[in-house]
């Protein structure tokens, strides 16, 4: 199944990664404008090679850059090739138990998804896939691994990388999401092929970054195109990957909640309502602060916040064979294809998934308490509010071959730009182990 290989890391140097917070970036795309141009003011920033700032030529500006860190010596390539230990030590909102998710960076052979070994559980953008390729065409050098997941039910590679974890390189105090960053690196070769044969039997199911994994396919299918002698052994063949076990307790998933901008056709919320009834019993309730307790654990069931009321939405059970789509079972029994067929398609008209995407009346919010806010300041008509995916339906939604409704998942936290770089450059050498 999967390939993984050991790399000799580029990565801040020595002095600076004592301070690695102030060089440590979100990723493309989660990073908000208003943190882009806070992180663009330090010069040696991670965000200048990941997200350089719009310009003639972004890719080549960042290319300026790397080479210049690179003559200057701000990044140093680690001198033996090693796996890369990455815990995130972390707390949901409103608890105080801290959890850990333990995981590991490496290269991985960037698989075409009819392979089946690397998975996909949401489509993606051609514009945010072109511009990742673009900027790793010129570049050649991977700045922000993607989140894949194994599974392994007998958790076999953690004590390996509990005991390197115990030797950090570098670590945050605390990141943009309020976690703790710690970064370490497993180079004894017998230790690294034990994770090459586990990986060897699994695949992977893309968590998140399907847009930066795109983006190594559709370089690696032009280099093989313009190299059709290539030995399948050449660097631009693997992937910076973030990989984490699916079967840890610590793995987390949280809920993204719908806001509707709009009702079309000038819809009152008495008509909404109304839309809603054939499909839904819907159930006044008296604190919409008590939405997501209220839905918690039930399937197929919504808090909606409507001109300062909140409702319970419950699927009528009976109607969910209406549910015309032609996609998997699996699919269809998920919360969100509920709600975006039954409310998005059949209350308010606005059919099929690819309108549905397209339709500027929706966005994805992941605060509660902003959704509730936007309603309240008038920015929206209406709040969904959803139960986050679980693990499990990730699975099977994967293994059915489908993808999810847009946004289904949002695990968390995400992963830092900045920890650790590689180089796919045609000079760099793969394998590293003899």
């Amino acid at each position: 199944m999967a390939e993984i290989q050991p790399v000799r890391a580029w990565r801040y140097n020595a002095e600076l990664s004592q301070r690695i917070d102030d060089y440590v970036s979100p990723l493309f795309d989660v990073v908000s404008q208003k943190q882009r141009e806070t992180l663009y003011r330090n010069p040696l920033n991670s965000i200048h090679l990941s997200v350089p700032r719009p310009g003639p030529d972004p890719s080549g500006e960042a290319l300026r850059r790397l080479t210049d860190w690179e003559q200057s010596g701000v990044l140093r390539q680690d001198a033996l090739p090693g796996i890369y230990a990455y815990y995130q030590y972390f707390r949901l909102p409103g608890s105080p138990q801290e959890f850990v998710r333990k995981g590991f960076m490496c290269h991985i052979r960037a698989y075409d998804w009819g392979e089946n070994v690397v998975l996909r559980h949401e489509n993606t953008l051609p514009a945010a896939v072109n511009d990742r390729a673009e900027l790793l065409a010129r570049t050649q050098f991977q700045t922000s691994a993607t989140h894949g997941l194994y599974r392994d039910d007998s958790h076999e590679l953690e004590r390996y990388l509990d005991e390197a974890i115990l030797d950090p390189l570098c670590q945050t105090e605390e990141d943009y999401q309020g976690a703790r960053d710690v970064l370490a690196v497993i180079q004894d070769a017998r230790v690294i092929r034990r994770f090459q044969q586990l990986l060897a039997e699994r695949q992977i199911i893309l968590a998140d970054g399907h847009h930066r994994y795109e983006g190594s396919l559709a370089y690696r299918q032009a280099r093989m195109a313009a190299e059709p002698a290539n030995t399948g052994a050449e660097p631009w063949h693997f992937h910076l990957m973030y990989l984490t076990n699916a079967a840890s307790n610590d793995l987390r998933i949280l809920p993204t909640h719908r806001l509707l901008l709009e009702l079309p056709g000038g819809l009152t919320d008495a008509e909404f309502l109304a839309r809603l009834e054939p499909y839904f019993v819907v159930t006044p309730k008296e604190d919409a602060g008590d939405l997501p307790d209220i839905i918690a654990g039930k399937p197929w069931a919504f808090g909606l916040y409507l001109s300062g009321q909140p409702y319970k939405l419950r699927l009528r059970p009976e109607v969910h064979e209406q549910l015309s789509w032609d996609t998997t079972p699996e699919v269809k029994q998920l919360d969100l294809t509920v709600l975006h067929y039954f409310v998005l398609e059949r209350a308010l008209g606005i059919v099929g998934p690819d309108a549905q995407r397209q339709w500027p009346g929706v966005t994805y919010v992941r605060n509660f308490p902003e959704c509730l806010q936007r309603v309240d300041r008038g920015e929206a008509r209406a709040a969904l509010i959803t139960n986050e995916v679980t693990m499990q339906e990730v699975e099977r939604v994967c293994h059915s071959g489908a993808v999810m409704p847009p946004k289904s998942t949002f695990f968390y936290p995400k992963t830092l730009g900045g920890l650790l770089f590689t180089s796919i450059r045609d000079t760099e050498p793969v394998g590293l182990l003899g």
